[in-house]
């Protein structure tokens, strides 16, 4: 394995650490392994960019402009990430090997963690936590399919998958753990670690007994479906329609 030919690879989108093959992701395992590679081969080094100074293993990126990406300042995006054309970075931080879709919107303070694939046209908000995964090679990164609103404060981690045109309401937090639960119907329908298509999810709380009482622990909820009409309006025009919104 080449790692620098297979991290430059990354950076220029080339190669992904994982890709949708007949329905399912595929992930890249000798991507993975190249990258934790790289981080073995690096020495920590200073980085001087304008009036920031750096100390760190894993140069940034650059050619911003060729590429057709915004980028403001203060930004980050480091070697060995991909961002499409059209991709717009506020004051957010994307790592290494993640994988960013044309015309996508990173929110202030909004970070995209190492391997995260993030699909074209996602907006994610302002402080949206994106969770990383790296290791082991064989596990799945989280993943955002194209079309997907991740609300302010948002957590996706643990190779969770959010499905494509799916809305995630402000605060929501989506972990392997965690249960999904569609409200929509007339009973409760469980989901683990995959946001459906076009659900339109919100926070919630399910109560669980403990030797020390009752206690609610965070649960998203599955609350209705985003439809074709819900596309040309607002995130809080559709959970208004829901009757979710202020």
């Amino acid at each position: 394995m080449d790692v620098e030919a297979t991290i430059a690879a990354l950076d220029r989108g080339e190669v992904r650490v994982a890709e949708k093959v007949d329905g399912d992701w595929r992930v890249n395992e000798e991507a993975k392994a190249a990258i934790l590679e790289y981080f073995r081969m690096r020495k920590v080094e200073p980085i001087e960019v304008g009036p920031f100074e750096y100390l760190d293993k894993i140069p940034l990126k650059h050619d911003h402009a060729e590429r057709g990406v915004r980028v403001v300042p203060p930004a980050t995006a480091r070697y060995g990430s991909f961002l499409s054309p059209g991709v717009i970075l506020m004051p957010s931080y994307v790592n290494i090997g993640a994988w960013v879709g044309p015309n996508t919107m990173v929110d202030t303070w909004a970070t995209v963690g190492s391997c995260a694939q993030i699909g074209a046209d996602v907006h994610l908000a302002g402080g949206v936590g994106i969770g990383g995964v790296l290791e082991p090679v064989n596990a799945r990164p989280v993943i955002v399919e194209d079309g997907a609103f991740i609300g302010s404060r948002s957590i996706v981690t643990e190779g969770c998958i959010v499905g494509e045109g799916a809305i995630l309401g402000a605060g929501v937090v989506i972990t392997a753990s965690i249960p999904i639960i569609d409200v929509t119907g007339s009973e409760p329908v469980e989901h683990r670690c995959v946001v459906p298509p076009r659900a339109v999810v919100v926070p919630g709380v399910r109560q669980r007994e403990f030797p020390a009482g009752s206690y609610g622990l965070p649960t998203p909820l599955i609350v209705g479906w985003r439809d074709e009409s819900h596309d040309r309006i607002s995130l809080n025009d559709v959970l208004r329609e829901f009757e979710l919104g202020g």
